[in-house]
């Protein structure tokens, strides 16, 4: 895992962080990176299991379309390549 060092932190900033890890009860370390991660992932991006399911709402698909695509699937095993 990459390593990142620090320096010449604000001292407002380092002593909000170390009410925060008070506060959360962790250290400094894990606090950082959890806020660092809540900066650079932001909660509004989108899934892939969300934009999936938003697909299936606005094509109107119920749960007896994806058995009638279970039936109607090629259930053979697939031939492995050959490279000779």
């Amino acid at each position: 895992m990459p390593t990142a060092t620090l320096r010449n932190l604000f001292d407002e900033t380092h002593r909000a962080i170390k009410v925060r890890t008070a506060h959360h009860g962790r250290n400094a370390e894990v606090e950082m990176r959890d806020i660092l991660g809540s900066a650079v992932r932001p909660s509004e991006r989108v899934r892939f299991g969300s934009a999936l399911s938003a697909l299936s709402r606005k094509a109107r698909l119920i749960n007896a379309d994806f058995e009638v695509l279970k039936q109607a699937r090629d259930k053979t095993p697939a031939t492995p390549m050959s490279f000779e």
